[in-house]
């Protein structure tokens, strides 16, 4: 394993059994409060350990590819890698990000339904092979730009809900799978297996059951061309709950045991990128600005109003919003809610707020309706479940710089990872102890990952 050329000196704490994240919180509050009150990150890097042998001990021999624009930090993708994921990635960028670990070409995959020529091209040139499609147009800018490429044809399920019947979606269908396969004989492109996913917030896991009995029929259907596939992607859409992994799990293993036994030869992986990151990380945002507004103004519509006019009604603006860590607020609903840092009162009232992001811009809207006790400017909130869809790419917007990223890890995750034999020397240099009497300084314990 080589480390990040860019990012090579980014630290990892770890934490004795007398300290906890909570500790690292608090301390970095009190560091910030007194050095610019900047939005910063709390990692937990063994969490992703503790996934992963989830993962193992519920989903072997299911490989997994993790998405790489789920959460691109370094601590991130070097933990992975150490681990043996493989890694699912949509750009040219994530490809060069994971070439800079050392992942070998057949540990990557190039995602992106709609690939740039370039970006093909580049795949070709470092011998990522393995790549999704799921139409003719695709197939023939492909084979024109990546000769030696490996096709995993991309078939959709029928998991569209109410409330995703606006979303793109993507995937081909049975019938057009015939198709498809003509062309990629003619243009000499090989077909190697099939993709599918099943959105997380697809609560009927019967679609499973349809979508593996449909990459039964494609790879049926690849005999009569002659293709060899030896390749099935089940896609992501793994919360991180171990509940659905198993749920999961118990609906597809016995359609994998009799679609897809050992002995065919068909290797199947799948893309959770939630499910390792999410829960690992938590954010922390200072509040800027505050203002007393009208209650009907804040009520959702539809909503009847229940309160005493007497009442204050609150908006909070806080130092990070939907062009920066929110940004998936844009296109989902916030998985997580707030907590208030500062220590009050059991029986202190409660207050209807919203919080919205440091932009003065109508869609930077975070929580729209939420009780908290009266904050002060300079506050802090809390936000659990943050590593996901948060730490990508880089917005411009207003500015915006990716907050400190602060990557701790507990003492019995390290002597996990030693007792597997997987923590590189590399990797180990990147740790330093973090004894329970914390003190912690931003400036000479931590570099960002931005």
């Amino acid at each position: 394993m080589k480390g990040f050329l860019e990012d090579a000196n980014y630290s990892i704490g770890l934490l004795d059994e007398g300290a906890t994240l909570a500790d690292v919180i608090d301390n970095c509050i009190y560091e910030h409060t007194h050095t610019g009150k900047k939005a910063f990150y709390v990692g937990d890097l063994g969490k992703l350990v503790r996934n992963n042998m989830q993962w193992q001990n519920v989903m072997a021999p299911i490989k997994p590819f993790y998405p790489v624009k789920c959460n691109s930090t370094p601590g991130v993708l070097e933990i992975l890698g150490t681990l043996g994921v493989g890694f699912a990635c949509s750009s040219k960028s994530e490809m060069a990000l994971v070439q800079d670990l050392g992942i070998s070409p057949e540990n990557i995959i190039y995602t992106n339904p709609c690939k740039q020529a370039s970006q093909i091209k580049y795949a070709a040139k470092a011998g990522i092979n393995i790549m999704t499609c799921d139409n003719d147009i695709e197939l023939k800018k492909i084979s024109r730009n990546h000769p030696n490429a490996k096709l995993l044809l991309h078939i959709a399920t029928e998991d569209i809900t109410a409330g995703e019947e606006m979303n793109m979606k993507f995937g081909t269908t049975l019938k057009n799978c015939r198709h498809l396969m003509e062309c990629a004989k003619e243009l000499g492109v090989q077909i190697v297996g099939v993709k599918f996913h099943v959105s997380g917030s697809c609560k009927d896991l019967q679609t499973y059951i349809h979508a593996l009995s449909d990459a039964r029929c494609v790879f049926d259907m690849a005999e009569e061309f002659g293709f060899k596939m030896n390749m099935l992607d089940i896609g992501g859409g793994f919360t991180g709950s171990e509940l659905q992994l198993e749920e999961v799990n118990h609906v597809i293993r016995p359609l994998l045991d009799v679609y897809f036994p050992k002995e065919s030869g068909v290797n199947v992986i799948a893309e959770p990128g939630c499910y390792y990151v999410s829960s690992a990380f938590t954010l922390a945002v200072n509040v800027i600005a505050k203002k007393t507004v009208e209650y009907d103004k804040l009520l959702p519509s539809g909503v009847e109003q229940t309160r005493n006019d007497d009442e204050p009604v609150f908006t909070y603006y806080i130092n990070d919003g939907v062009y920066g860590s929110f940004a998936s607020k844009l296109s989902e609903k916030l998985n997580t809610i707030p907590e208030v840092h500062k220590k009050y009162k059991e029986d202190e009232p409660l207050f209807a707020s919203s919080l919205w992001g440091p932009s003065c811009d109508e869609l930077d809207q975070i929580v729209e309706n939420c009780l908290l006790p009266e904050l002060s400017v300079g506050d802090w909130l809390i936000f659990d479940n943050m590593g996901s869809g948060t730490l990508g790419e880089l917005s411009t917007f207003n500015d915006y710089q990716r907050p400190l990223i602060y990557y701790m890890m507990s003492f019995s995750d390290w002597d996990e990872m030693q007792d597997a034999g997987i923590a590189s020397d590399t990797l180990m240099k990147n740790f330093f102890f973090v004894p329970s009497c914390i003190q912690l300084s931003p400036e000479e314990r931590f570099s960002t990952a931005a």
